[in-house]
């Protein structure tokens, strides 16, 4: 490596996953790196990602894995094949964060929180020499080229050798980022909510009664794909993780068609003649809700099909249990949505992830276009995305591998 005063200094801004791991591709490399966050403390959307289990990754095979990444695919393949899940499966375990894969594939540090990986690793990058600089507001470059930050002194300048732009999305802006940035950069896509709930408008009955309500073992549909899981009601639409893995079609066709219907099989695990035998003779004096309950139906599953019933669906009911329709009007607001789409255009970046229009400036993290459903895709993707800026800029500055060792 390099001698310290030879170092070329290295602006990293963004202490998120992909931030803190082009720091430490960097500091390995040879660089003297100091990151940057707008927030008082690193790593806010991680800590608040931990909060779930934090999923890290997934287990399925790799070609499983990258089709994950829909229109993405492509730009984002040869960073995964560079560092796949089991890469960062060691790398945790180097931090001494142990991980075990849950029963649906995703893989958890078996602390299955986010603050002991996220202290042993600022932890390492203290050691490699990472300065960090909390409460810095990146305010974009100034007339002569310079860096430009809003910092508790006052207004602060840099010209580093190289920057790595890792600012993030747009979705939960309390925890750092809020999209500001998105008018400092040229080749932009629009942001858009990801993994998000949808607006449907229910009876003030059904809302009051079951709004926050889980709805369990169920499978939602739309466009031809089923995704079976589970979602929960809010006094607004519809949540959760069946919800998020078909948000991205949900979306794009609302944006396209304006409201659409996606089905929900309330008991996907009993077959539609089993629930006809059951639900579609007689009810011999039984109420509608009682009915229902020979199907096994919870309280929320009843209230769904009643509120079918009055919005006219004039299906037998086991049909209705088995493709229940709701009319989805508008994704949830981005500020409520799980991740980003849009952002950073790929057009706009080499394939080390330079932009093309400033050279020596790398982005990496959510802020560039990609999109993926939870379930370690996200984390992922941040994580190699953020290690090939790293070594991108490595390479423009001219660090032989030797000086990486």
């Amino acid at each position: 490596m390099q001698e310290s005063q030879e170092r070329p200094e290295v602006a990293v801004i963004g202490a998120g996953p992909a931030g803190l791991m082009a720091a430490e591709v960097l500091a390995t490399g040879g660089a003297a790196v100091t990151v940057h966050d707008r927030m008082p403390s690193p790593g806010r959307k991680l800590l608040m990602a931990g909060r779930g289990g934090l999923n890290l990754t997934h287990s399925e095979p790799l070609e499983a894995f990258l089709d994950r990444y829909g229109p993405a695919r492509d730009r984002m393949a040869p960073m995964l094949h560079a560092f796949p899940p089991a890469a960062l499966v060691a790398w945790a375990e180097a931090l001494k964060q142990e991980t075990f894969i849950g029963s649906s594939g995703r893989v958890f540090p078996r602390a299955l929180k986010a603050s002991p990986l996220l202290r042993a690793w600022l932890g390492r990058l203290a050691g490699q020499g990472v300065a960090l600089r909390l409460r810095h507001h990146w305010a974009g470059w100034d007339a002569a080229g310079a860096l430009t930050f809003a910092a508790p002194e006052g207004p602060v300048a840099s010209r580093p050798a190289a920057v790595v732009l890792a600012l993030g999305g747009a979705s939960w802006p309390r925890l750092g980022s809020d999209g500001g940035w998105a008018g400092l950069l040229p080749g932009m896509v629009p942001l858009r909510p990801a993994n998000c709930g949808f607006a449907i408008t229910w009876s003030p009955v059904f809302r009051s009664r079951f709004a926050g309500t889980p709805l369990k073992r169920i499978a939602l549909s739309f466009g031809g794909v089923t995704q079976r899981g589970e979602a929960v009601v809010t006094e607004a639409g519809i949540e959760g993780g069946a919800v998020y893995a078909l948000s991205a079609a949900l979306r794009e066709a609302i944006a396209t068609q304006g409201p659409v219907t996606a089905s929900i099989d309330l008991r996907p695990d009993v077959p539609a003649a089993t629930l006809a035998r059951r639900l579609d003779g007689p009810r011999g004096g039984q109420s509608l809700a009682n009915h229902l309950r020979r199907a096994g139906l919870p309280p929320v599953a009843i209230g769904l099909v009643q509120e079918a019933l009055h919005a006219g669906a004039a299906a037998p009911l086991s049909a209705l249990v088995k493709a229940l329709p709701l009319r989805l009007t508008a994704p949830a607001p981005l500020a409520r949505a799980i991740s980003t789409a849009g952002g950073l255009g790929w057009d706009a970046v080499d394939g080390r992830l330079m932009l093309r229009d400033r050279p020596g400036v790398f982005a990496c993290g959510e802020m560039l276009d990609w999109e993926a459903p939870t379930g370690g895709y996200l984390l992922q993707g941040c994580f190699a995305t953020g290690m090939a800026a790293g070594r991108g800029a490595l390479d423009w500055l001219g660090l032989s591998a030797a000086e990486r060792s």
